[in-house]
């Protein structure tokens, strides 16, 4: 029985031996193919795009950039995969510098020319580096000598509520900006607009940040702005509204029957107690009645308080009396 186990214990050791072997072998031609195989690659001709940062330099200091795009231009460069790797990976690419003294124009506007562009990025590539494509194929920039003015930001975008909720105020803060531009620029724009926001079937207040939307020439500062949205649920109330009178001659007054109109109306659960009949008008036209006898006359709901939705009157007409005072 010893002599068994023994025997079982020697052969697991030489089986555990020999697969350790086969392993290492294994593994060693493996990571032998891999490391040919990466020289092999690195070694091609390929394409990769390359992002370049820019600078503009030699400014005055009243000078402002009204530009949003004008920090990095995007290539594509052609060459070995080391060198490629070179631009991604490693500190080969450094912010490319443009002369405001050299580019600027007199008209608040500045141009590189592709050309120009390219020279100015071929001299921190290497030698058999090639632009195969570039964006934008041209850099332009706007500037001012600081002239701003403080303006409203409006909402844009479309917001839907969840079921039984309404939107009950949207806020944007700051609600102004400071935008800087050309005088002419300056004297056309009234406000300035988010960027798009589009949100569906909110139930729950809504906080986020959004960008002022870009116009050419246009700098905004701040250029992002927080917006809030502030859902409600839906509560229906009734209210009894005197009914009031216009247009009536002197000496005479109008009775109606009954002397107060029930209007049913929608309203946030958190605005439902604020919300009495005291902001709302109910109201009969003398000239109306005279233009169109009838036993009865029509009611108008002429006023209803902010906040307030589907506002009707639950009954339209009322028996009347016109007394000679």
């Amino acid at each position: 029985m010893l002599q068994t186990k023994e025997l079982i214990q020697r052969s697991k050791g030489f089986l555990l031996k020999l697969l350790s072997k086969e392993f290492l072998i294994f593994l060693s031609f493996f990571v032998l193919s891999g490391f040919f195989w990466l020289m092999f690659t690195l070694n091609q001709t390929t394409e990769k795009e390359v992002s370049v940062p820019i600078v503009i330099t030699n400014m005055p200091k009243n000078v402002v950039i009204t530009s949003t795009n004008t920090d990095t231009v995007r290539i594509t460069v052609r060459d070995k995969g080391y060198l490629l790797g070179a631009y991604i990976f490693g500190n080969k690419i450094h912010p490319v510098a443009i002369n405001f003294q050299t580019f600027a124009k007199g008209d608040g506007m500045g141009t590189v020319s592709t050309a120009d562009l390219q020279r100015l990025i071929y001299q921190q590539l290497y030698n058999s580096s090639r632009i195969v494509s570039m964006k934008p194929d041209k850099l332009e920039f706007y500037f001012n000598y600081g002239a701003n003015k403080r303006v409203p930001v409006r909402f844009q975008g479309k917001v839907t509520t969840g079921e039984n909720y309404f939107l009950t105020n949207t806020r944007i803060l700051p609600d102004s900006v400071t935008i800087y531009a050309t005088n002419e620029q300056l004297d056309q724009i009234r406000y300035v607009y988010i960027e798009p926001l589009n949100l569906h079937d909110i139930t729950d207040t809504v906080r986020t940040t959004v960008r002022i939307e870009r116009q050419a020439g246009v700098k905004s500062v701040p250029s992002t702005v927080k917006v809030e949205l502030y859902p409600d649920v839906l509560t229906e109330k009734t209210v009894e509204v005197p009914i009031t009178s216009v247009n009536m001659p002197e000496g005479k007054l109008l009775r109606t029957f009954p002397s107060k109109a029930v209007v049913r109306f929608v309203v946030g659960a958190s605005q439902y107690r604020s919300i009495t009949a005291d902001g709302f008008s109910v109201m009969i036209d003398y000239n109306e009645i005279m233009a169109h006898p009838s036993e009865k006359c029509k009611l108008h709901l002429q006023t209803t308080p902010n906040g307030v939705s589907k506002a009707r009157l639950e009954f339209n007409q009322v028996d009347y009396l016109i007394e000679q005072q």
